[in-house]
């Protein structure tokens, strides 16, 4: 049983909290959040301690795993102490929205001996998996072109615009990593971003965009096609598509049943495809535990590395670089 002390006790820790709490294999031994009253929220549900400070919760000697979902400006101070602790760590996507600070945690830990695994949980998901692996075992010949559509049901509000770091640090970096994830070996090297403001005056007042589309190029020459917004008003729109010589392969939007309809007013008529981040990704979420779990217990290297969480962010540096200048820029990821 592994005893994980978890960081953070706002939405994305609540959601943690309730899987970690169903997994037999682990549990949530402390909660921490400056908001005293979220942490003890879940430590009534899931029977956690509440620490008093990140130190008592992460030092604990009845800890034996760091999970962290707290606010993205202490993800590197969490890492840290639990490196220095000498326990693995669960980190929620970005690591920072500052390279310099990643660049950083990445000196430290480097010579720690210490599994980090962040949190791009997309690539646990069974469809999108099934696109990575047909890509590899040449079920669709040479790839050629891979298009993301992700879409947000509607916009978060002007607070959460405020902390998030910009549409490309915050929506569009998950594209970044899965893109990176489907074409394994293959770098990446150029890219081209447009975006605009057409969905949310919150956006518009803090300067942020909310409607994107990006470009870049392999070194192979795949092409990757990325298009985000945050309005869908039928839901939450998640596809993917990989187009290759042989082939393609799509994984879809789901809905909550396969049930088509067919009537005077409509044809091939289906369920809405699911609403919110949580339930399109349960499965996923509830797979990263598992693998995070069984990273610890058998010893091995985490599925989602710290150097695959810097590489986002080094992407979505450079789509704003090309955003604000109107060129193609040249990826460097050393």
């Amino acid at each position: 049983m592994i005893k994980i002390a978890l960081m953070g006790a706002g939405r994305i820790g609540k959601m943690h909290a309730s899987m970690i709490d169903a997994n037999p294999n682990c549990r949530v031994q402390y909660i921490y959040d400056i908001n005293l009253e979220f942490a003890k929220e879940i430590a009534g549900q899931t029977g956690a301690k509440v620490a008093t400070s990140p130190e008592d919760a992460i030092n604990s000697n009845d800890v034996d795993a760091i999970f962290i979902a707290s606010a993205t400006p202490t993800h590197v101070e969490f890492i840290t102490l639990a490196v220095k602790a000498q326990k693995p760590v669960f980190c929620e996507k970005p690591i920072d929205l500052n390279i310099e600070k990643v660049d950083e945690c990445r000196n430290f830990i480097k010579d720690k001996n210490v599994p980090i695994q962040i949190g791009f949980n997309r690539r646990f998901d069974n469809s999108h998996a099934k696109v990575k692996v047909a890509s590899q075992n040449n079920e669709i010949g040479k790839l050629e072109l891979l298009i993301i559509t992700s879409r947000d049901p509607a916009p978060p509000g002007i607070d959460y615009l405020k902390a998030a770091g910009g549409f490309f640090r915050d929506t569009t970096i998950h594209d970044f990593d899965l893109s990176r994830f489907i074409l394994g070996n293959d770098p990446i090297e150029k890219i081209s971003a447009f975006g605009e403001q057409l969905v949310s005056e919150d956006s518009k007042k803090v300067g942020d965009h909310d409607t994107a589309m990006l470009v870049m190029r392999s070194k192979a020459g795949v092409l990757i096609h990325i298009n985000n917004s945050r309005r869908a008003v039928y839901g939450y729109d998640q596809r993917v598509e990989a187009f290759g010589s042989k082939g393609m392969i799509i994984s879809n939007n789901q809905t909550q049943s396969s049930v088509e309809r067919f009537s005077e007013e409509s044809t091939f008529s289906k369920d809405p495809v699911q609403f919110f981040f949580i339930e399109r990704y349960e499965q996923a979420y509830k797979t990263q535990l598992e693998e995070f779990v069984a990273m610890i217990n058998n010893n091995t290297e985490p599925k989602v590395s710290f150097e695959d969480g810097r590489r986002a962010l080094i992407l979505a540096n450079a789509a704003y670089e090309s955003l604000n200048s109107g060129k193609v820029v040249d990826i460097n990821f050393e």
